[in-house]
């Protein structure tokens, strides 16, 4: 890789970073003096990077933690997939005990495969929440991901356009990707615990009650025994606890820095994008939250 190149993918990271508010980051000596040089330039001063040439990055980002003399290899290596496995008797038997899943549902649902999913979901009326929705959200991403990303639930523009996080916390989520070397949609699935869009009186969103959780994660299990993700990353506390079957007044801080199992796939709980836009100082946290996930994809932790 020209050592230009380099310059110019790590400075394009960098600025993605300092658009989530984490900026500056350390950076490991690169092998080339002329490289390490060229990018404490851009460190030291934020040289501006068009995010419009974002679309135009390689497949995988030259991460700053890599050698550069052996970044080309990870665009070739992928860690194997495990064994497919039958995850719905296993987050029924998580989380049923708090929940209590209608089993029914659970097992209807268990059989159908994704275009049958969909469809299910698109005319779902299993709980209240189908009565105020424009659009079911089902997810969007690649069906085979490593990586599956959970939310709580749509939102008022999620809602109208039928795909999750597509308003500010959506474009949040995207440069986090975008920093991880991954984006929406390659080697990445992103879903939400429920399927529609849950309001107050006022017509303001809400969290999901426990009953509304229990009618729609089904769908979720199904997902992710469909997809077979190498991690799951459980953005907020919705998620979290939805996902581990945990008390409801555990906090997002107290599910942060541990494997969680869903089954075999490791989980790993973080703040979800809209907290961070109200918290930025909590968006190194979620820096580390989503680097602690790597390493365990990488298998170091």
């Amino acid at each position: 890789m020209q050592t230009n190149d380099v310059v110019n993918q790590a400075a394009m990271r960098i600025k993605i970073l300092g658009e989530m508010g984490l900026g500056p980051i350390w950076l490991p000596r690169y092998n080339d003096d002329v490289v390490q040089d060229e990018l404490l330039s851009v460190q030291l001063n934020q040289v501006d990077v068009d995010m419009a040439e974002v679309s135009a990055l390689p497949e995988v980002l030259v991460l700053p933690t890599v050698d550069v003399v052996n970044a080309v290899e990870l665009t070739s290596t992928e860690p194997p997939r495990q064994a497919v496995q039958d995850f719905e008797p296993i987050l029924e038997a998580q989380i049923a005990p708090n929940l209590q899943l209608p089993l029914k549902s659970v097992n209807r649902v268990s059989e159908l495969n994704w275009n049958e999913l969909e469809h299910a979901v698109s005319t779902c009326q299993t709980c209240g929440l189908c009565q105020g929705r424009q659009k079911t959200v089902f997810g969007v991403g690649q069906r085979t991901a490593t990586w599956l990303f959970v939310g709580e639930g749509p939102g008022y523009h999620e809602d109208i356009k039928g795909e999750p996080f597509v308003g500010a916390a959506g474009q949040l989520l995207d440069n986090m990707l975008l920093a991880l070397g991954v984006r929406r949609g390659d080697r990445t699935y992103i879903a939400n615990v429920v399927k529609c869009r849950s309001v107050d009186t006022e017509s303001k969103d809400r969290p999901p009650t426990a009953d509304e959780i229990a009618a729609c994660l089904p769908y979720l299990q199904r997902q992710i025994t469909l997809i077979q993700p190498q991690v799951i990353v459980a953005l907020g506390k919705t998620a979290a606890i939805a996902l581990t079957g945990g008390d409801a007044e555990t906090s997002v801080a107290q599910l942060r820095g541990q494997v969680h199992r869903i089954g075999a796939i490791p989980m790993i709980a973080t703040y979800h994008p809209a907290y961070l836009l109200r918290k930025p100082l909590e968006k190194r946290k979620a820096w580390e939250d989503l680097c602690f996930a790597q390493s365990v994809l990488d298998g170091q932790s």
